[in-house]
């Protein structure tokens, strides 16, 4: 194999990994925006023709931020979504993506809550350079709830944890990141 031949496979394998990092970085991004509140951030994720499905509704990728703030507000003090098992199937400007994800929920006033386990059924394309989801099928396919107690038997709220927040106040926003910000349960 020539030098020529080794350095353009090379860069195609360099080219695979970078895409695949682009594509599970946005997949990410979309959890993280959820669980920040941030519109933009979710939106981001999307391309603008971009469909989400719930259940049997089908709603635009860019609405899909501002469904999930109402939806998660309305039920709950929290929300965390964990993506977890990732693959991807690359063919040029197009991927399909299957992504295991917990979304864990604490319910208004902090004594119980809830966790539902499915998975992110995606298909991404590559457009002017930036990998977004076009289609978004999620399952749920486990769901479990009952009480949201620490290990000493007490619930959140006076705990004094450090509380993250809903909006771009929470500390993960802050930089540099010091222990000046944030709130506690």
């Amino acid at each position: 194999m020539s030098t020529e031949d080794r350095l353009a496979a090379l860069e195609a394998r360099m080219q695979e990994v970078v895409d695949r990092q682009a594509i599970f970085d946005c997949i990410k991004r979309n959890s993280r925006g959820n669980d920040r509140f941030d519109i933009d951030l979710v939106a981001s994720s999307y391309h603008d023709d971009a469909v989400h499905e719930l259940g049997e509704k089908q709603i635009s990728g860019r609405e899909y931020g501002e469904h999930a703030n109402r939806s998660h507000g309305a039920l709950f003090d929290a929300n965390l979504h964990n993506v977890t098992m990732h693959m991807c199937e690359i063919d040029g400007d197009v991927a399909h993506a299957e992504s295991y994800s917990l979304g864990v929920f604490l319910d208004k006033g902090g004594e119980t809550g809830r966790m539902l386990a499915g998975r992110y059924i995606d298909r991404l394309e590559k457009r002017k350079g930036e990998w977004r989801i076009v289609l978004r099928r999620a399952t749920v396919e486990v769901a479990i709830e009952g009480k949201a107690t620490l290990p000493t038997g007490k619930t959140l709220p006076g705990s004094r944890y450090l509380r993250g927040s809903r909006d771009r106040d929470d500390p993960s926003y802050a930089r540099p990141l010091t222990t000046d910000s944030g709130s506690r349960w």
